[in-house]
């Protein structure tokens, strides 16, 4: 069998409030073109289909016309599971229907464990296997909470059941085999944070637990999987240096410290007997440009990109003393008549010092938009005046960004 593992395509992400539809658009042309020119049996997803909970329009119209579309081509299975950034009751809403087209949707463990296996065929039909979908699996969907329950105990108990989970499932898969009498391969899917994973700050990755709880060891799956399809960290990496444990990473750069990576989809054939991965490098649709330096220098750096005919967003990160107001009209009025477009300027007094914890357990998910705008303004010496003037822009702002996702969809 041949399938596609992809996951965290994040649909409806914004990069310091630019959208971003034309690069999920051409991800997902170029991904059907590629499964067109080179026949796969199945398309394998895991999870965070979309950025939000609350996908707008324009989000999901990409969504549906991909499936739509790909239903058209020589891959003849599509399966989809639910990571942490996705609604469940959004993904499972359509589930009956898209089953119809072989797109399998898996959003939360709610079903009962045989309902989470599937038993693919390729085109030959001597050619098979077995995919155990796991969604990403929530504290409160796989445990109950128990009163005066320290960190270390909540940490073991977490990971025991996801191990637990995992052995259902994977039983249940077993069991297919075993009725078939023929060594089917079992592949795996899973979202997750597996001990020793990379990151690098600011790719937008979130602990799905608070303080690193349930990092899953690679030893804690299963010894029946012969690929484990994972999805949650945007880096491409092995789990545990196994070479049939692996994470796909994202199709596009989350963020400027991503900008760097290379991005891939796995091209996976695998048997009973071999198992061959091939990462297949994502074209860059939208280039991202970090330049630091005093204002000289990044002024010289934007000349030098705007003479490459450069159309890339830039981050500037300024290492000099003028005066914040005045600094961000010299760099507009330097990519004035070019193609570069600056996302975020950056000096030495940073918001971040204001957004640190005010409490052990706290995290950025734990903020609103308005608390992370309240926190920021709080760090600038604004008159009461102008902070109220701030606040009222900053709220037409958010909801034109929001109206907008409505009247484009």
């Amino acid at each position: 069998m041949r399938f596609i593992h992809t996951s965290d395509w994040h649909i409806g992400h914004r990069l310091y409030g630019q959208k971003r539809y034309q690069e999920f658009k051409q991800f997902l042309d170029w991904l059907i073109t590629y499964c067109t020119e080179h026949p796969v049996d199945a398309l394998l997803v895991s999870g965070d289909i979309f950025d939000s909970t609350t996908p707008g329009n324009r989000a999901l119209a990409l969504y549906y016309r991909f499936l739509h579309r790909i239903a058209h081509t020589s891959c003849r299975n599509v399966i989809i599971i639910a990571g942490n950034h996705d609604s469940p009751t959004l993904l499972d809403a359509p589930r009956e229907l898209l089953s119809q087209i072989n797109v399998h949707v898996i959003a939360s463990p709610r079903y009962q464990p045989e309902e989470q296996v599937f038993f693919l065929q390729g085109a030959d039909e001597t050619d098979a296997m077995i995919v155990c979908a796991v969604p990403f699996l929530r504290d409160r969907d796989i445990r109950s909470a128990v009163a005066a329950e320290d960190m270390d105990t909540k940490s073991k108990k977490l990971q025991e059941e996801i191990r637990s989970h995992y052995q259902k499932i994977c039983a249940a898969a077993e069991n297919i085999r075993n009725q078939h009498g023929f060594p089917l391969p079992i592949v795996a899917m899973g979202h997750l944070f597996t001990a020793g994973g990379q990151t690098v700050d600011g790719d937008g990755v979130r602990e799905l637990y608070i303080g690193g709880l349930a990092h899953l060891h690679s030893s804690g799956f299963p010894e029946c999987i012969d690929y484990l399809a994972l999805g949650h960290l945007h880096i491409a990496q092995r789990v545990g240096g196994k070479e049939q444990y692996r994470y796909c990473g994202s199709p596009l750069a989350m963020g400027f410290n991503e900008a760097e990576q290379k991005k891939y989809i796995l091209d996976v054939s695998l048997s009973p007997t071999e198992l061959q991965v091939t990462p297949v490098q994502v074209p860059c649709f939208q280039d991202l440009v970090r330049l630091q330096g005093d204002l000289a220098s990044l002024t010289d750096s934007i000349k030098q990109l705007a003479e490459q005919e450069s159309a890339a967003w830039l981050e500037l990160c300024y290492s000099g003393s003028s005066d914040p107001g005045r600094l961000r009209q010299q760099l507009q009025d330097a990519v004035e008549n070019t193609s570069l477009h600056i996302l975020r300027i950056r000096t030495n007094h940073s918001a971040a010092v204001h957004l640190q914890q005010k409490k052990p357990t706290e995290s950025l998910d734990d903020l609103s938009v308005e608390d992370v705008f309240e926190r920021c303004l709080a760090s600038t010496n604004y008159t009461p005046e102008q902070c109220t003037d701030l606040r009222l822009t900053f709220q037409k702002v958010v909801a034109s960004l929001d109206q907008e996702d409505i009247d484009h969809g």
